[in-house]
C-alpha cells in the first residue's frame, strides 16, 4: 500500500459506520487460490457502509494518466454481475445491497475521467 492509499483508508475509517478491507481480492471463479488462474482483481479497498447499506469498491490513484484505471473499470463493468456475486460469496455482503465504485483521483483528472 502506498502513502496515498493509506491516507484514503484513514479517511474512510474515520467514519465508524464504514468498515474497510484494503487490497480486497474480487475472485470471479470460486476456489481457494486466485493467483493460480481464474479471473480476479485486487481492489484498493472495499468499504462497507453499514449506515447506508452500500458496498463501495474504492480505487485510489494519484497518477496523472488514468488509462489503467479506466481499463480496470471497464473490465469490472463487463463482469459486474459476477463481481457482485463474488462479494456476496466471499465477503458475506448482503446480496440486496448496491455495489458502487468510489474513485479517489487527483482533482485535475476528474473532468477527463468523466469524459472517458
Amino acid at each position: 500500500m502506498d502513502y496515498y492509499q493509506g491516507v484514503v483508508i484513514d479517511y474512510l475509517r474515520a467514519d465508524r459506520a464504514i468498515f474497510v478491507n484494503p487490497e480486497t481480492c474480487i475472485q470471479i471463479d470460486d476456489g481457494p487460490r486466485p493467483e493460480r488462474g481464474g479471473t480476479h482483481w485486487f481492489c484498493d479497498a472495499a468499504a462497507i457502509d453499514l449506515r447506508h447499506e452500500v458496498v463501495f469498491l474504492c480505487e485510489i490513484t494519484y497518477a496523472k494518466e488514468l488509462g489503467k484505471l479506466v481499463k480496470g473499470l471497464r473490465e469490472w463493468g463487463q463482469s459486474w454481475d459476477s463481481v457482485c456475486a463474488a462479494l456476496v460469496r466471499d465477503c458475506e455482503v448482503r446480496s440486496h445491497w448496491p455495489v458502487r465504485p468510489w474513485l479517489f483521483v487527483p482533482k485535475d483528472s476528474i473532468e477527463g475521467l468523466i469524459a472517458s
